[in-house]
């Protein structure tokens, strides 16, 4: 992959790296396309990362299928796919991790500890080896993409990152690999996850709010419409995602919730005084 990158960089090309852990969907090739528009070389990275799971999390069981990934990114003409092993990623003598301070504390790192050392720690490996000019990462893994660009930005690493609006399903519910997990019944009413986020977004178009309130509103609706099992929503400055108590201009609303074997994740960016429109990064 190296030696790949080297001489696509010698010719002047710009790489685009999309990293994925597979079990791709429509919002991933979302990506893909935009990463296609920002260079001339296009590489998508294939790996379920175990750095990043916890000891009771969904690793062995985290949906994985890649010949169908491959024939899905054939179909699109990508320039390469990076698929390297965990063992070709982490010798046994592996002891090297890469981790951000503050953004990686709160919001879903205060419930999966260690889990943003590990994301960190492969993005690095990842820019090592695909060497891109360029990252493309979704929206919906907000917190991520926040933690990226401060490790980026402290490392003095050479390459862009680069944040796509979240694909959704048609009823709202974020894409995301782990959804197949999801039972009849809980898929029927996930949605109300993306209803109560925009509740609470058209709310701050009317004005400056507090926040209790907003969240008290949320989690009354989550709780009653799908599970009482929710680890956060919260409410956040888009840069420093420190907790607000009040929104005057900006603020990212975000929750996590824990459904059976599946935990999801949303947010949506508001501006008070902004009329009722789709969240854009």
């Amino acid at each position: 992959m190296q030696h790949q990158a080297d001489t696509w960089r010698q010719r002047g090309e710009r790489i685009a790296l999309v990293p994925t852990m597979g079990y791709l969907h429509r919002g991933h090739l979302s990506l893909v396309e935009r990463a296609q528009s920002l260079g001339q070389r296009c590489v998508v990275s294939v790996f379920v990362n175990p750095l990043q799971f916890g000891p009771k999390e969904d690793f062995a069981i985290y949906p994985r299928d890649l010949a169908r990934d491959l024939e899905l990114l054939n179909d699109i003409e990508v320039d390469a796919v990076f698929h390297p092993s965990a063992d070709d990623f982490y010798a046994p003598s592996f002891s090297t991790y890469v981790e951000v301070e503050g953004l990686s504390e709160g919001l879903c790192g205060a419930f999966r500890p260690g889990h943003f050392r590990g994301v960190t720690t492969v993005v690095t490996k990842l820019f090592t080896a695909v060497k891109p000019h360029v990252a493309i990462f979704g929206q919906k893994d907000y917190q991520q993409v926040a933690v990226i660009r401060r490790m980026v930005a402290d490392l003095g690493l050479d390459v862009d990152i680069d944040m796509a609006p979240t694909v959704r399903e048609a009823d709202g519910l974020a894409m995301s690999s782990r959804n197949v997990h999801l039972s009849k019944t809980e898929r029927q009413r996930a949605p109300i996850l993306y209803q109560s986020l925009c509740r609470a977004r058209d709310l701050l178009a009317e004005g400056p709010c507090d926040t209790d309130n907003l969240v008290a509103e949320m989690r009354a609706a989550i709780e009653r419409e799908l599970t009482r099992n929710i680890d956060y929503i919260s409410i956040v400055d888009p840069d420093s995602l420190a907790e607000l108590r009040r929104v005057e201009q900006s603020a990212v609303i975000a929750l996590a919730v824990r459904l059976s074997n599946v935990r999801l994740i949303d947010n949506i960016l508001a501006t008070v005084g902004q009329k009722k429109g789709e969240d854009s990064p």
